[in-house]
């Protein structure tokens, strides 16, 4: 995750002067504590929030006989994982429901957080939970906002409630009311934003809040703003009382520091967090597995959950048997590819595989999507008894294979020389049935 990746790399340097001396002191744990704050303030967190932290891993590093340990590192890395958990929430908060249908979630947030996407995306998560979700235009004053609704709408397969501009409060008011004469919950109710916080716009928060008294009231925060972003959840909070957060832009050039801070600061706790453009990055915010990410450990669970989710369980069987049988072919090559587009690409896999963070330097080259795309193409140049007999390929119909693929013959011969490497590997992983692989 982006949002992470040099505060990982800052804390895990932390760390490793840490192993090299073995036996640690008092003073050097508390070295290593200065070290770690200033690595959270740059990440943007809180100052308040940073001293707090530092203060509570360094009164238990320095409190328990860590110091006579054999492996106190990894305590104290032990201690800092627990504490950054505890510090975002200390768990996962599902949306709560109302006790009668439909259960109305109403979305707030500035201007620019992502906010009616973050609708779509909400409602493309809850849909797939079997439920039948409506999104409501109360966003009446953004240039094209309604219509930017209807297309995520429609890209999640879902209903959109809207009355052009009219009264957001009445829209809203009329729209729990068809949800319940059609059977919708929940009901998602995109309010406007502004630029920055004024009366007016809270005003109309209130009062759509008064009207449809929403079960969950969720302040969508675009984690780029860094320090801004806590404070904006700190006003939203006390003249609205929100019910949660939902983090935006975490896959971008972020320093991440709202996420550590957000929770300490509101008392609420953080229920989304959004990867990525597509309708489909957005993933329930974990704070153990975030604290896993954060310290370069990886998030393996949310890995297999994306797994499971891209990969059938009849298609992990059928893939078990090819490798069992040594017939794994470019066409199954080319689905791994599929099912990794669908995990959110290689890059979002990365960031969830242990020491990929922080302790690894990946290069962006490596995990250039159009690259994935360039192999796709070779693939589909080839006919289907090649894709499956990848052994009769000589030089001219390598040749032929490069020119439908707008390339060159070198390019195909890598890509068939990282096919016989992944044969491999899959061949002697064949016993991970939840990967599929």
């Amino acid at each position: 995750m982006g949002a992470f990746a040099s505060l990982s790399e800052k804390l895990n340097h932390v760390f490793s002067k840490m192993m090299k001396r073995g036996k640690l002191t008092e003073l050097e744990i508390k070295t290593a504590m200065r070290e770690i704050r200033i690595a959270l303030l740059e990440a943007d967190v809180n100052i308040a929030v940073a001293k707090d932290f530092c203060n509570k891993v360094s009164e238990k590093a320095i409190g328990q006989d860590i110091l006579k340990s054999l492996s106190p590192t990894h305590q104290v890395i032990k201690i800092v994982r627990d504490e950054l958990i505890a510090l975002m929430g200390g768990k996962n908060e599902k949306l709560l429901t109302a006790d009668a249908p439909p259960t109305v979630i109403m979305m707030s947030g500035l201007q620019g957080a992502g906010k009616t996407t973050l609708c779509g995306k909400l409602a493309l998560n809850i849909k797939k939970q079997g439920k039948k979700p409506l999104l409501v235009a109360c966003d009446v004053y953004r240039p094209a906002a309604i219509n930017q609704l209807k297309v995520v709408g429609s890209q999640a397969g879902v209903e959109v409630f809207e009355k052009g501009q009219g009264n957001p409060v009445k829209i809203a008011e009329e729209a729990v009311r068809y949800a319940k004469s059609y059977g919708f919950d929940p009901v998602i109710i995109d309010t406007a934003g502004r630029l920055q916080i004024d009366e007016t716009l809270m005003e109309e928060l209130e009062n759509i809040k008064a009207v449809v008294h929403p079960t969950e009231i969720l302040l969508v925060v675009d984690a780029m703003t860094g320090q801004v972003a806590v404070e904006v959840a700190d006003t939203f909070n006390k003249r609205l009382e929100v019910t949660g957060l939902v983090l935006t832009k975490l896959d971008g050039d972020t320093r991440g520091g709202a996420a550590l801070s957000m929770r300490q600061v509101t008392g609420k706790p953080i229920k989304y967090c959004s990867v990525g453009e597509k309708l489909g990055d957005l993933e329930p915010f974990y704070p153990d597995r975030m604290a896993s990410r954060i310290l370069g450990m990886g998030d393996v669970l949310t890995l297999i959950e994306k797994a499971e989710a891209a990969i059938t369980e009849q298609e992990a069987k059928e893939m078990e048997k090819k490798f069992l049988k040594n017939s794994f072919t470019l066409e199954d090559y080319l689905s791994q590819f599929e099912a990794m587009k669908k995990m959110g690409g290689l890059s979002s896999i990365l960031s969830m595989m242990p020491q990929m963070q922080g302790k690894m330097k990946v290069n962006p080259d490596d995990i250039d999507e159009s690259k994935i795309e360039k192999v796709k193409a070779i693939i589909y140049s080839m006919t289907p008894r090649e894709r499956r007999d990848p052994s009769i390929l000589n030089y001219s119909r390598k040749m032929r294979i490069a020119k439908g693929a707008g390339t060159d013959i070198q390019e195909v011969n890598k890509l068939l020389k990282q096919y016989e490497q992944s044969k491999q590997m899959m061949k002697q992983m064949k016993n991970n049935k939840r990967f599929g692989f």
